[in-house]
């Protein structure tokens, strides 16, 4: 307990005046002449001790009136934390967070989250006492130290931008406790400036925060709320494009979704690409031309899914953006950016026994269907070879080969095809009828390739099998997300197929039968992958087939080729678009090799950026900035000229906010003062450093006392 006038509580020593008083006007028993002088006797006695009763009574409550008068008059104070009682003018070590996420640069009533941040931490740096350490910090990665003087800090402050990679606010917190608990200063103070959004505040961080908090148990915690309560914002999702690396005989898919948090009505959301500016003054220059809008209705709390489609795409490196047409609040996740890769069509050798062209109709039509091998559209151009012609065939100029039922192969085809693939290429293998004998397939050359050891055939007559993918994350299986639970599997049963064991070290299953066995298995070989199934594509319905995957409404066989074939070759497997904050990596042709390559920026800021010549690829590290990022090296005509993207996590702009009382399952026990004004910072403030004053609460209860003792004195003398 702390007094601001502690000189004061010599007052108390005016008790002693109602003892004095008591003493001199104590009332003297009167004689009585009364006839019954025993009836006198006796009620003498029993007045005589209610009198006294009454008088110490009356004596009690004038004593504690003037004690708590002067209690008062003292102005005391009680701190309920443990530390150090001193002047509040008494340097302190103070840290200072800052949520620099993107979501504040949400403007409200023309300032930004930050800005209101700003200009209270400047107030409560005039505020603090001369002489005080103060630290800055905010969502960017890396250590925190206190600045020179309070001059520094205010210079820091003015100067806080917003990061694109912030750091979740428990751990920025943590640090901060870090550094006061290391001052040398008794007092210590923590002020955190935050929207308290859930996204700033992830509950996974708040047990290390609380061991955090506990190795600084003096210091004094600050929420300084300068979100808003209603927020209203319009935002778009991640972009989820149908490949990074396409063919320029395919369409271009773009998904998204726009999300309404208090805002309703109709909203125009455009597709823009890219494309070279002849116009521009600068050589290579670009301009955007808009490629496709929607016009969708939201309502608040839900989310509109959205899907562009971009075709005719030219062979290169092609960049644009999704926006949402017109201004919000929020701008920073309006907009979402891309890359892609546009390729000529790629070449598959499909190798099958002979007749061969028979083996592989129904896998070339699903690849490269006549109509559009004709007109030019079809994203693969497959060529078909008998299994013979291995041996002596080249297969660098394929992106992928694909082996139908293949009979037993000599072990030096095994091993160029092993070789094949660890060249960074792609492997399919259906296997059939022909896998005879066994024995041949379970040899170390083939077992270098395949997914497992053959053991038996599997059977099914009655048509009971079917297919049965359930984990549609892997690449190939992707397409079916939409329609999961609409894909007809079982009106394509599966008759046969060969059940594997001891899968190698690596292999995983892609997709399973419906009794569970192994249907697609994955196997990564060096820089490649092959992919094995174990039931054959190639058989003729009215022969006796394994399965009717290719017959009748066989939609699901073709988007399933088609999304084996591309994820073989290889069109999902480089990274062309990354998150704020991500190393961006480009792999480089061998051919094309530069020393140097110049990267732009989003911003337009150029600079050099040196390739790392062993592994052929160009490494980005400076990634914060959201936008189209450009790599070129040589001439136009000739040159490099590619690109990558880097967008905000949907996650940084979320605007959803914790209530007050759920912020206590981040501090647990630690004292905590949650604060929105400035006068209420003052108050809290003078609250922890010179503790919750007693004056109001003593004030009153010596008027209460004082009430009470004339209610008393009155009715003991009106009955004397």
């Amino acid at each position: 307990m702390t007094f601001v006038n502690p000189l004061l509580l010599a007052g108390a020593g005016l008790v002693v005046v109602p003892v004095v008083l008591h003493l001199v006007m104590r009332r003297r028993p009167r004689l009585v002449e009364f006839p019954a002088l025993r009836f006198v006797r006796l009620r003498h006695d029993t007045n005589q001790r209610q009198l006294r009763l009454r008088h110490l009574l009356l004596l009690l409550l004038r004593m504690l009136a003037i004690v708590l008068a002067a209690l008062a008059l003292a102005r005391p104070s009680l701190r309920f934390s443990a530390g150090p009682i001193g002047s509040q003018r008494a340097p302190v070590a103070a840290a200072m967070v800052f949520d620099t996420s993107p979501r504040m640069e949400y403007r409200h009533e023309n300032r930004t989250r930050l800005e209101a941040a700003q200009e209270l931490a400047l107030w409560v740096l005039a505020q603090l006492p001369p002489d005080s350490r103060v630290a800055v910090l905010d969502s960017r990665r890396g250590p925190a130290a206190f600045q020179v003087d309070l001059g520094a800090a205010r210079h820091r402050v003015e100067r806080l931008e917003t990061t694109a990679d912030a750091q979740p606010m428990p751990q920025v917190l943590a640090e901060a406790a870090r550094l006061v608990a290391g001052s040398e200063l008794a007092r210590k103070e923590i002020y955190v400036f935050t929207d308290l959004a859930r996204a700033a505040w992830p509950l996974e961080g708040a047990i290390r925060l609380q061991e955090r908090l506990r190795e600084a148990p003096d210091a004094g915690l600050y929420l300084i709320d300068v979100g808003v309560t209603q927020p209203a914002n319009l935002a778009l999702g991640e972009l989820r494009l149908s490949g990074q690396i396409v063919s320029n005989r395919s369409t271009l898919r773009i998904e998204t979704e726009l999300t309404s948090i208090g805002k309703g009505d109709k909203h125009t959301v455009e597709l823009y690409l890219l494309e070279p500016d002849p116009a521009g003054r600068i050589p290579g220059a670009r301009k955007p031309e808009k490629r496709g809008e929607q016009t969708v209705a939201v309502t608040p709390g839900q989310s509109r899914v959205m899907e562009f489609r971009v075709s005719n795409l030219g062979v290169g490196t092609h960049q644009g953006y999704v926006q949402i047409l017109g201004q919000d609040g929020l701008a920073a996740d309006d907009r979402r950016y891309f890359t892609v890769e546009v390729k000529p069509a790629w070449r598959i050798l499909i190798a099958a026994p002979r007749p061969e062209n028979a083996y592989a109709v129904f896998l070339r039509e699903a690849l490269a269907p006549e109509s559009f091998r004709r007109s030019g559209l079809a994203r693969f151009a497959c060529d078909v070879a008998p299994l013979e012609e291995l041996r002596q065939k080249d297969l660098q100029p394929y992106a992928a080969v694909c082996l139908l039922d293949p009979k037993p192969l000599e072990p030096a085809v095994w091993q160029k095809l092993a070789d094949y693939v660890a060249e960074g290429h792609g492997l399919a293998v259906w296997l059939g009828r022909n896998a005879e004998p066994v024995k041949s397939f379970n040899e170390k050359p083939a077992q270098d390739v395949l997914a497992g050891r053959l053991v038996r055939q599997a059977r099914s007559p009655e048509g009971s099998l079917a297919l049965a993918p359930r984990n549609l994350e892997h690449p190939a299986l992707a397409a079916f997300r939409g329609v999961a639970g609409a894909v007809p599997w079982s009106r394509h049963p599966v008759y046969r197929y060969w059940q594997l064991e001891a899968l190698p070290e690596g292999a995983h299953v892609i997709a399973p039968f419906t009794d569970e066995a192994p249907a697609l298995v994955e196997r990564p070989l060096g820089k490649g992958r092959a992919i094995t199934m174990t039931t054959p594509v190639s058989d003729d319905p009215n022969r006796d087939p394994w399965n009717l995957l290719p017959v009748g409404e066989a939609w699901p066989f073709v988007i399933l080729a088609n999304e084996m074939m591309a994820y073989l070759v290889g069109s999902g497997s480089e990274e062309l678009n990354y998150r704020a904050g991500q190393t961006a990596s480009l792999e480089l042709a061998a051919d094309r090799m530069a020393p140097s390559y110049l990267l732009t920026s989003p911003d337009g800021s150029q600079a050099r950026v040196a390739p790392d010549m062993k592994q052929r690829r160009l490494v980005i590290t400076s990634t914060e900035q959201p936008g189209n990022y450009r790599v070129q090296a040589g001439g136009p005509a000739d040159g490099v000229d590619r690109g990558f993207s880097v967008n905000l996590s949907a996650e940084q702009t979320r605007l959803e906010r914790w209530s007050d009382k759920d912020l206590a399952q981040f501090f647990g026990t630690y004292p905590y003062r949650l604060a929105r004004s400035k006068d209420q910072i003052e108050l809290n403030v003078h609250t922890g450093r010179v503790g919750r004053e007693l004056f109001g609460l003593l004030i009153v209860a010596a008027a209460v006392v004082l009430g009470l003792e004339h209610v008393l004195a009155n009715r003991f003398y009106r009955k004397g």
